[in-house]
């Protein structure tokens, strides 16, 4: 039974002693990690880990436990190896985080800090991933972001004071139109509005980081200084002279004019404007008499030509132009040399004003340009400088110092050349011009492999086409075609020249590569088309040919699925091909929904003996139901006939609703179960048949030759029970009884009525109904049935109620009829049963009960299952006695015989619930 043992266990032979298990020696990193290389199972190994973890062990430690625990448990050395990557990048941020402290220290340290450097400091930190919210980065962050704030504050203060000495300057200038005595007054408030300007100024300029300011906020706090000081310093002394004329009249006066006429009014003389207006008036005279007189053509053409180099120079001052404005000033000059004399003051005014405006713009320009300058040189030299990872490729680095170029040129229209600066610019751009140098090599290298590689392809595809020329199959063709394309495609970049070169031989390759394909898909368009003119021919038949419509279809497909075209335009053909067999679809279907709306003569009349038949279920009596569904069978069967049959059927069922009221049947106690339709005719008697069409004569009868097949002859005796008996009585002959065949080779069987026997002939059912008459007729008939099921059940229960009042008040005149009863029950069982109840209550009725409830094959309760079995045994003895389902009419009577109560009454009708429908 086993045969893997090599001896049995009850042999003599001695038993090997086993060999003792192999002790395994304790790990040497178990005492290190609590026993966790000896641990029974993973996860009890990764719970040791963690805790072993928690100790916070050297990263030498976790290594040499990492080591060794991967290849045993990765997943227990997954928490070692997340610890030791999380040691690696703390690392990793600490030396970040040190480079960047330094380069903030450096920056606080730096007597001059820019502020610019402040911010790009924290945005490449947070590029270079410093860890900038942790110590010592955050704290430098913010002096850094405090330091800023500071250096900001104080060019806003700059401002601040700028404006300050702008409005001081302003009072002092107002109070040198009013008269002296209020400048006077308003003095020591003006000294101690200049000492506090110049002490804040002062302050502004003893700050610590007032070397970090931008370069142009001091020069514009030491101008507002300057202009200040230099109106307050003439605006004292005039006060103070204009106190001292107006104590001494020989003192002098002021030299503000205002002053000087309030204080000369004072004394009694005559103003300065009074005096300046009769001198000038004195001395024009004479000079009019003595000015030669000038020739108004000269004055005119004069004036022409200083004003056309006046509006050249203001043209080109306006536009910015340096060099330009310096050559109009300088023409403007020549002009004036010559016939500035015949011009007005007016004219010389402007003339002054532009020149002035021009030499502001020749110094500004000068300036601007060599500031501009410095910028590029400071851009080109930062070329090669960037930081690690940002720096420019060769197309990137070409198109930068081309544009420095173009800026150098443009700083040099509009200034004078700086031959200096343009040496720096020059050598920082050809050390950068490198970088573009061996880009463009590797350029010409790579454009070299590619155009080998174009050709190469151009090649394979002349190979190609020669050597499936003669192919047809024009799908896989089509496919290397586009696959040839993608490859161009994809042949990496060339430049224009030679791409100019090499498209025409591709172009030409291809060509001829798709001849064959292109001349395929000609023949084909010329088919299909021939395709679509059919389909149109089709379409537009008046019977629309469905074979011939497969046929063109399969035609369609096969020839789209030999020769491929162009997606679009082979959609734009399926479309057109399609378009008139829908059409021709569409109409057919509109036509036979026409033709369903549309209702013939028959299907009027079936449409009318359903309604007849839906108002006969909604009165409820089962003989108006039923003479409808006579009449719509006879719908049915033909139109003659069925109008008759309507007629009859409404005139029956209006004489009976007037004849009989409607009531509503009562309903059972114990719930009627539904009875087949054959059980119906208990409840109402049927009405006879309407009369069915006469059958159509037999032209021909297939007759049979075999013996009691024919009408007139005799059945030959049957085959014996023993297997030597025939059925003619004689073992030899086989064919003796069957005798000559007549009418044929299988004889005459006309006797037999057909083929199939006694089946009789096919009714002529007339032509096929419309939807809407079919399916009126089939819901009329389903609800009739089911009317008819219901009123079958209501008077089974309705009977069966009326049986079980009878044997309870032992009334033989309540016991319902037979035909009430249905066909089960007969006249002697009922007469049995009134017979019973006629007599007094007698007997035990139990056996008779358990065979009622055999009969039935319904359940008996708890208390009489042990009875039931007893009898079902002695049953079983009694070989010759009838069975229970057979008696049960005698056995319902022994227990009506019997008393009635609640629980018998209660077995009864469960049982005659079963027992009356069979």
């Amino acid at each position: 039974m086993f045969p893997f043992f090599s001896r049995s266990k009850m042999s003599d032979a001695p038993e090997v002693n086993p060999a003792p298990a192999k002790t395994h020696e304790p790990h040497p990193l178990d005492a290190l990690t609590g026993g966790a290389f000896s641990a029974a199972t993973s996860g009890e190994r990764a719970s040791r880990i963690r805790d072993w973890l928690a100790t916070q062990p050297s990263p030498e430690q976790l290594q040499e436990v990492f080591k060794e625990l991967s290849g045993r448990d990765k997943g227990a050395a997954r928490a070692v190896r997340e610890r030791l990557d999380e040691i690696r990048r703390a690392k990793g941020q600490e030396a970040i985080a040190a480079e960047w402290a330094e380069k903030a220290q450096a920056l606080l340290a730096a007597p001059k800090l820019n502020i610019a450097d402040a911010l790009a400091w924290q945005r490449d930190a947070a590029k270079a991933g410093a860890p900038l919210s942790r110590e010592p980065l955050s704290l430098l962050k913010v002096q850094l972001a405090d330091r800023v704030k500071v250096i900001e504050d104080l060019q806003h203060r700059v401002q601040v004071q700028r404006e300050a000495a702008v409005l001081l300057a302003q009072r002092i200038e107002v109070l040198s139109t009013k008269p002296w005595r209020d400048a006077q007054a308003a003095l020591e408030l003006l000294r101690a509005d200049v000492a506090r300007w110049q002490e804040q100024a002062q302050e502004l300029t003893g700050d610590a980081s007032w070397a970090s300011v931008e370069a142009r906020f001091p020069p514009l706090l030491d101008a507002s200084r300057t202009q200040l000081l230099v109106v307050w310093e003439a605006f004292q002394p005039a006060v103070a002279q204009a106190a001292a004329a107006a104590e001494d009249a020989a003192a002098p006066l002021p030299p503000v004019p205002v002053w000087a006429d309030e204080l000369r009014a004072a004394r009694g003389l005559p103003t300065a404007a009074s005096e300046a207006a009769a001198a000038s008036a004195a001395a024009s005279k004479p000079a009019r008499a003595a000015k030669p007189k000038v020739a108004p053509e000269v004055i005119e053409k004069a004036h022409q030509l200083v004003r056309d180099a006046l509006a050249t120079l203001e043209k080109e001052t306006a536009e910015g132009h340096g060099k330009a404005s310096a050559g109009a000033a300088a023409a403007l000059r020549a002009v004036l040399k010559v016939h500035g004399k015949h011009i007005d003051n007016t004219l010389e005014q402007q003339v002054h004003t532009a020149l002035v405006a021009a030499g502001e713009l020749e110094g500004w320009q000068r300036w601007s340009a060599d500031q501009v300058r410095e910028e590029l040189v400071a851009k080109a030299e930062a070329l090669l400088n960037r930081p690690e990872g940002q720096a420019l490729g060769g197309r990137k680095m070409q198109e930068t110092l081309r544009s420095l170029r173009e800026q150098w040129k443009q700083a040099d229209q509009g200034g004078a050349p700086n031959h200096a600066l343009w040496k720096k610019f020059d050598e920082a751009c050809n050390a950068a011009h490198k970088v573009v140098e061996a880009w463009l090599d590797k350029i010409r290298a790579e454009a070299a492999e590619h155009k080998a590689q174009r050709l190469a392809l151009i090649e394979e595809v002349k190979a190609w086409a020669q050597e499936h020329a003669a192919s047809g199959d024009w799908k896989a063709i089509n496919r290397a075609l586009y696959q040839f394309g993608d490859r161009w495609r994809e042949g990496g970049h060339v430049g224009e020249k030679i791409f100019a070169e090499l498209q025409p031989l591709w172009k030409q390759a291809i060509a001829l590569a798709a001849a064959p394909l292109e001349a395929a898909q000609k023949e084909s368009l010329a088919r299909r088309h021939a395709m679509i003119e059919e389909a149109t021919a089709l379409g537009a038949a008046p019977s629309l040919r469905i074979d011939a419509v497969k046929a063109l279809q399969q035609r369609w497909q096969a020839e789209a699925q030999t020769v491929p075209l162009d997606r679009k335009h082979e959609q734009k053909l399926w479309d057109a091909f399609r378009k008139p067999i829908d059409e021709a679809f569409n109409r057919k279907s509109a036509d036979r929904e026409r033709a369903v709306t549309e209702l013939s003569a028959r299907d009027r009349v079936v449409l009318d003996a359903s309604k007849a038949l839906e108002a006969a279920n909604a009165t409820g009596d089962a003989q108006q139901i039923r003479a409808a569904m006579q009449a719509l069978e006879a719908a049915l069967r033909g139109q003659a006939q069925a109008a008759e049959a309507v007629a009859t059927a409404n005139k029956d069922a209006q004489s009976q609703a007037e004849a009989q009221s409607v009531a509503a049947p009562a309903t059972a106690e114990g719930g009627a179960e539904a009875v087949e339709g054959g059980d119906a005719a208990a409840a109402a008697p049927a009405t006879p048949a309407a009369p069915k069409p006469a059958a159509r004569p037999v032209v021909a009868v297939r007759g049979d030759d075999r013996p009691g097949m024919k009408k007139d002859a005799p059945a030959a005796p049957g085959r014996g029970a023993r297997p030597g008996d025939r059925r003619d009585g004689r073992p030899g002959d086989r064919d003796g009884a069957r005798g000559p065949r007549a009418d044929g080779r299988m004889g005459d069987r006309g006797d037999r009525g057909g083929r199939f026997g006694d089946r009789p002939a096919f009714e002529d059912r007339g032509p096929r109904l419309g939807d809407t008459a079919f399916r009126a007729q089939r819901e009329a008939m389903e609800h009739a049935q089911l009317a008819l099921k219901k009123l079958a059940a209501q008077a089974h229960g309705e009977a069966l109620t009326q049986l079980l009042t009878a044997w309870e008040k032992r009334d033989a005149a309540l016991v319902p009829a037979a035909q009430e009863l249905g066909s089960g029950v007969t006249a002697s069982v009922r007469s049995a049963w009134t017979q019973a109840l006629s007599a007094a209550p007698k007997g035990d009725a139990a056996e008779a009960m358990l065979r009622l409830e055999m009969a039935a094959e319904a359940p008996t309760p708890a208390e009489h299952i042990t009875a039931r079995r007893m009898l079902q045994l002695q049953l079983l003895t009694r070989r010759n006695d009838p069975a229970p389902a057979q008696t049960w009419g005698q056995d319902v009577a022994r227990v009506l015989a019997g008393p009635s109560d609640a629980a018998s009454a209660r077995r009864l009708q469960n049982v005659l619930k079963t027992l009356l429908r069979k």
